[in-house]
């Protein structure tokens, strides 16, 4: 019956004891500062998504398909939220092994408030915040890193399939992943840095929307059609809100309102205005006019390169790492994707893959012991990160195409037929269109 209980998520559940998990503190531990900037944060990053990332995303498709594109989003969003509160944040946080957390919290039992006893439960590495708002905050990273990889194979992909994707990678790829970087896996143990996701969120959901987009096939038309973006003010303010909610991204990641967060929030604005600023240059160079597509591929680089070095930089490094991560995510889309042929529709592994492999990369150059009490040297510490760069991405790849070619049976074909895709996936799917 326990067993039951827990796998159902019903009242049944046992009482839990405060004497059974340190995780149980008095209210007085809580800081009412950190909590309030966590919140905060937890909604500044949801934000990211919804709207930010389906507006950003929305506006670079043809407009037949504005609909089906956003509806990645929103789609993912609710269902990543179901998984994180029914198993994925139990694997990812709690107590297991180097690989993989436990199933302490399935349905998020054991996770409570008891106001008579002055108790809440605070997880360990959030000592001042209640459980739930931390749970809250990482789901919204969970739900982002989901809805990036639909940018890979935007206008051509099932809606079956691409919800039978997400929810398996979420399982497979992107908790695994967590659990090694921030929930007490062999990567945290090996010493890696990554403040809020460089590896976590950006490098697994880019490598993974390369290998669908490579799986899934280049879109009717690709190569030999124009493509332009349907409403560039779309895709604009999309970026205003990622630029904006990446603050709650990697400054709420201090998990405080410390001196942290605040120079993690100063980095992060000094790296995106650099990449912003560095991606026109490297058009003018190539000799394109400034675009306003160009200058949101900046600002966003910027922001992917800075995420995992956020809490370990000084505004000196953040310069170089917006530079050069803007320089570096410009070749790949610009020229990396043309030579090799594959069809990332918005460029998910050309912003966030590219750029996460360089910002992983460029933390373990730039880092500043003094920013956060560390030992490290640039030697050893680059060592560290390719490593668990290359781990990230072998691991994410292979898991990925298997998974695609698992789904691609279970939904009779990963894509929709040529003549849907033509007319487009707003109506074909969903029977939507907008006029």
């Amino acid at each position: 019956m326990k067993k039951l209980s827990i796998l159902l998520g019903l009242s049944l559940l046992p009482t839990l004891s405060y004497a059974e998990t340190s995780w149980w503190q008095p209210l007085s531990a809580l800081n009412s500062g950190d909590t309030a900037w966590v919140m905060i944060s937890a909604i500044l990053v949801l934000f990211m998504t919804i709207p930010g990332l389906a507006l950003f995303y929305g506006g670079m498709v043809r407009k037949k398909n504005v609909l089906s594109t956003m509806m990645h989003s929103f789609s993912v969003t609710a269902l990543i939220s179901v998984l994180w509160i029914t198993v994925g944040y139990s694997l990812a946080f709690t107590e297991g092994n180097a690989f993989i957390g436990g199933f302490d919290r399935l349905f998020l039992s054991g996770m409570g408030l008891d106001l008579a006893k002055e108790m809440t439960t605070i997880a360990p590495n959030a000592g001042t915040v209640p459980e739930a708002v931390f749970m809250f905050f990482q789901m919204t990273f969970a739900v982002i890193s989901v809805a990036i990889i639909s940018g890979a194979f935007a206008e051509r992909m099932k809606y079956s399939a691409m919800m039978w994707f997400s929810g398996l990678w979420f399982l497979l790829v992107y908790v695994p992943t967590c659990h090694w970087v921030w929930g007490g896996g062999f990567m945290a143990e090996g010493g890696v840095l990554d403040y809020a996701g460089g590896t976590v969120v950006h490098i697994n959901a880019g490598v993974a929307g390369l290998v669908a987009a490579i799986v899934v096939g280049k879109r009717v038309g690709y190569g030999k059609e124009a493509m332009p973006p349907h409403n560039m003010v779309y895709t604009l303010m999309g970026t205003a809100m990622l630029w904006v909610g990446w603050f709650g991204f990697n400054a709420g990641s201090a998990v405080a309102a410390n001196a942290s967060a605040g120079m993690a929030m100063a980095v992060t604005q000094i790296a995106a205005t650099f990449g912003a600023l560095t991606w026109l240059i490297c058009e003018k160079i190539a000799g394109h006019r400034p675009s306003a597509l160009g200058l949101a591929s900046g600002a966003v680089a910027g922001l992917v390169g800075i995420t995992p070095a956020a809490g370990f930089v000084d505004p000196q490094g953040a310069i170089f790492i917006g530079i050069i991560t803007a320089v570096v995510c410009y070749f790949s889309v610009s020229v990396l994707k043309h030579k090799l042929g594959y069809d990332d529709s918005l460029d998910a592994f050309g912003i966030h893959g590219f750029g996460g492999i360089a910002g992983a990369v460029l933390t373990g150059i730039f880092f500043n012991n003094t920013i956060f009490g560390g030992e490290a040297t640039v030697g050893s510490q680059v060592l560290t990160q390719l490593k668990d760069v290359i781990i990230t991405v072998l691991y994410s790849g292979i898991v990925s195409f298997i998974l695609l070619k698992i789904i691609e049976k279970i939904t009779k074909g990963l894509r929709v037929e040529r003549d849907e895709e033509r007319e487009g996936l707003d109506i074909t799917i969903h029977g939507e269109r907008v006029e």
